[in-house]
């Protein structure tokens, strides 16, 4: 049988990660956590990274029922240095941790900023530098970083998030065209609302900034633009994450794949 016509056959895409380290950055919840398990229960040694001590042993504990391991590293992302070094020796990389705030732009803390900024773009750069050498000397790589619809479209109130992963998207694709040649792809995952404690955490916040009660806001701001009314669940953005390891996505670089119900449809 050729190559191509494996790749072709009717059999749905395994991952088999046995043997592989992955690197997963706020891996202590949300799509983080569900992104750890995933590859874990692929056969990958996972290095949890989060600063949430004890979210990272809860993971932890999840995971001992499956075939990889998940390994708690606790490190603050502003530890470009830290965080450097432990990418080291990577074969999957998922830059996935952020934060958020929901200010107007005239109030938006310039501290904040700096912090949004150097979590969400200069960290994963760093942490795709410390991965490179290990994965170009073998030949095999997968770097999945963690984007936003709001890496495609802006939304008011969020110039510190928007600002993020627009440049995420940027990093991504010059990774993937520095990677091809080494066997490495870079590409963005691009949900919508997830159902994460960090969406829940907005929903104050934007009802203050709308001026809107806190029950309308899931329906008027955050699903305003989709057509699939409900919010993603963190196991679908990690089997998109999966999927961009298996070996038939390895065509797949430089690009996003958007997972938004309809959002950029309009």
């Amino acid at each position: 049988m050729t190559q191509s016509s494996a790749l072709c056959g009717p059999h749905a895409p395994s991952l088999d990660l046995g043997g592989r380290t992955a690197l997963v950055t706020g891996a202590a919840g949300g799509i983080g956590g569900a992104c750890a398990l995933r590859l874990a229960a692929a056969g990958a040694k996972v290095r949890a990274v989060d600063r949430d001590a004890a979210g990272l042993d809860a993971l932890a504990e999840r995971a001992r029922h499956l075939a990889g391991t998940v390994e708690p590293h606790v490190l603050d992302l502003t530890d470009l240095d830290a965080a450097e070094l432990l990418a080291a020796g990577t074969d999957v990389l998922v830059n996935n941790a952020g934060l958020q705030l929901v200010r107007p732009l005239e109030d938006f803390p310039p501290d904040v900023f700096h912090t949004v900024l150097t979590v969400m773009l200069e960290a994963p750069f760093r942490l795709i530098r410390g991965a490179l050498p290990h994965m170009y000397a073998q030949g095999w790589g997968r770097i999945v970083n963690m984007s936003s619809v709001h890496g495609l479209r802006a939304s008011a109130f969020k110039s510190a998030y928007v600002a993020a992963k627009h440049g995420l998207e940027g990093l991504s694709k010059t990774a993937a065209l520095e990677g091809a040649p080494h066997g490495v792809t870079s590409n963005c995952v691009n949900p919508s609302y997830v159902r994460t404690p960090l969406v829940e955490k907005q929903i104050a916040d934007q009802a203050r900034a709308h001026g809107i009660p806190e029950q309308r806001v899931l329906a008027e701001v955050l699903l305003k633009d989709s057509a699939v009314q409900r919010l993603i669940e963190p196991e679908e953005v990690a089997e998109a994450v999966a999927y961009l390891c298996v070996p038939q996505a390895s065509f797949i670089t430089g690009t996003s794949l958007v997972l938004d119900g309809g959002w950029t449809a309009h």
